[in-house]
């Protein structure tokens, strides 16, 4: 099973660490707010720890849970201390409207991420592709994600893999623009009836 930091402390988080510790892994919580993230970790039980903002999370993987607005500057502030870590991006990219992306064409908030982060650091983007709120039924689902490290896509897999989720390797980190543009085809979905945002995307594998 895998360490695992979460910086960001909101729903994602929740769902996402919630199977984690399910999954046997350890979960460190990373947020300003050190009370909501000693109620959080409270909350998940054994196997949840509370982490110092700023300071080097203990996780080999550290999922960055925050919106894309702040995931730059947080990465940046950061700086040496996330040298070395495969490092999830979990964001979405999509306008105020959620019909479109933020990023310019031929980029992903995932590779900008990736520019701000350590060199020695690995950028996998993961789980954006899911709602929250999907994330914590009790339902096999599918996680797309992409990167370029091919060491750091294998724990990543394996991490998404112990949370009794299928792991759905689409390519390298160029791929990530591809995995945010489902964020507003979900919301396009969920808005004109496919589920009420009780909706996920899945691939059907058969030979």
């Amino acid at each position: 099973m895998s360490s695992i930091s979460f910086i960001g402390l909101g729903g994602m988080t929740h769902a996402i660490a919630s199977r984690a510790v399910a999954g046997g892994n350890s979960v460190e919580l990373i947020g300003r707010d050190a009370a909501k993230a000693k109620g959080l970790a409270a909350e998940l039980g054994t196997g949840a720890t509370v982490g110092t903002f700023g300071a080097v999370p203990v996780g080999d993987i550290v999922v960055l849970a925050v919106p894309y607005t702040s995931a730059v500057p947080v990465v940046a502030q950061y700086g040496d201390a996330l040298a070395g870590k495969v490092i999830i991006d979990i964001s979405n990219t999509f306008d105020a409207d959620a019909t479109g992306v933020v990023t310019p064409e031929g980029t992903s908030g995932a590779q900008e991420i990736a520019k701000a982060a350590p060199a020695s650091a690995h950028v996998v983007k993961a789980f954006n592709t899911v709602f929250g709120h999907v994330l914590v039924q009790e339902r096999p689902l599918d996680v797309l994600f992409a990167g370029d490290d091919a060491r750091a896509k294998a724990d990543v897999s394996a991490f998404i893999a112990s949370l009794g989720l299928r792991p759905l390797d689409v390519g390298g980190l160029e791929m990530a623009r591809w995995l945010e543009g489902i964020g507003p085809l979900l919301m396009g979905l969920a808005r004109n009836g496919a589920g009420t945002f009780d909706v996920a995307l899945g691939v059907d594998l058969r030979g």
